[in-house]
């Protein structure tokens, strides 16, 4: 690569604003409700602290996924490989990366978390519009963005980034005393059963509800914490039917298991053998911490 095309490069941080830019242009030029999430529009409305985002985060209609979809590929935009294996790893989005930019796109037709498969009437309703790369685009309400948040580092409460994030949106929470309109959307959503640990020490103790039981699903992200421990679960679950299938996939996974986390990855025969045994080797690592986890789901779930 030549000094003159290294300066002309994007870098991360800029890919993910034009990117925002780019999927705002195109959502609106094909009449196509779209919103952005995390990234830099959390930073931005005072939801996150500031950070480098790495990708690009936006909600679209559901009926119109395939109308978005199209239009990227027309662009460039390719689908990232991602495991076939959707009973192990239900699908939420669409990861689309180009070439020439240097971050993803992570079109999201449903959020987990939200229950409610037709609930994008009611995010649409929480939804505002502020000004980012050049373009207006359209963002969640405060109480919306919060929820967006919590979900997400709910997913993995032990990590020390996520405990913080969480921390971070109690204190605003508090500070702004969202707590009640955040009660609302959550309803709205059916997120209630996945809110839980973060929402209910912040509402008012006037304020009575009464909280569901997590879906399995959400129970199965939370519990999946360590390499392998998702495939455990499903396999587990899963009818008897089902279960050689499932286990033959963990044993004997598919290019596109070890491209959906790395698109370069080396898919020699002899790449593929290295990627096997590290793959084993993080699983049998991880024994001891998955043993315990499926203690502790099997005991919430009683």
């Amino acid at each position: 690569m030549t000094h003159a095309s290294r300066r002309t490069q994007l870098e991360i941080p800029e890919g993910v604003l034009l990117g925002h830019a780019l999927v705002a242009g195109l959502a609106a030029g094909l009449g196509i409700r779209a919103f952005f999430i995390k990234g830099p529009v959390s930073v931005l409305q005072g939801l996150r602290e500031a950070k480098v985002s790495a990708d690009v985060d936006v909600v679209v209609d559901p009926v119109r996924l395939e109308d978005l979809m199209q239009g990227l590929h027309e662009r460039g935009w390719r689908e990232r490989p991602v495991d076939p294996d959707s009973r192990t790893f239900p699908k939420h989005s669409v990861t689309v990366h180009h070439p020439e930019w240097p971050c993803c796109i992570d079109v999201h037709f449903r959020f987990p978390g939200m229950e409610r498969p037709d609930c994008f009437e009611s995010l649409w309703a929480n939804t505002e519009t502020l000004e980012l790369a050049g373009q207006q685009l359209t963002v969640p309400s405060r109480e919306l963005g919060v929820l967006f948040l919590a979900l997400h580092a709910l997913r993995s409460p032990a990590l020390p980034a996520c405990r913080h994030e969480l921390d971070y949106l109690a204190d605003l929470t508090r500070r702004e005393i969202l707590a009640e309109e955040l009660l609302e959307v959550a309803r709205a959503t059916n997120s209630l059963a996945a809110v839980r640990p973060f929402l209910e020490v912040l509402l008012p103790s006037s304020i009575t509800v009464v909280w569901p039981e997590p879906s399995p699903e959400w129970r199965n992200r939370v519990a999946a914490q360590d390499p392998g421990s998702a495939r455990l679960l499903a396999i587990l679950q899963a009818p008897w039917s089902e279960k050689p299938r499932l286990l033959w996939g963990a044993l004997f996974p598919t290019r596109e298991v070890f491209l959906s986390g790395n698109i370069y990855a080396d898919m020699s025969l002899f790449g593929q053998l290295r990627q096997h045994c590290a793959r084993w080797w993080r699983f049998v690592r991880a024994l001891p911490r998955i043993a315990r986890s499926l203690r502790k789901l099997s005991a919430s779930g009683d």
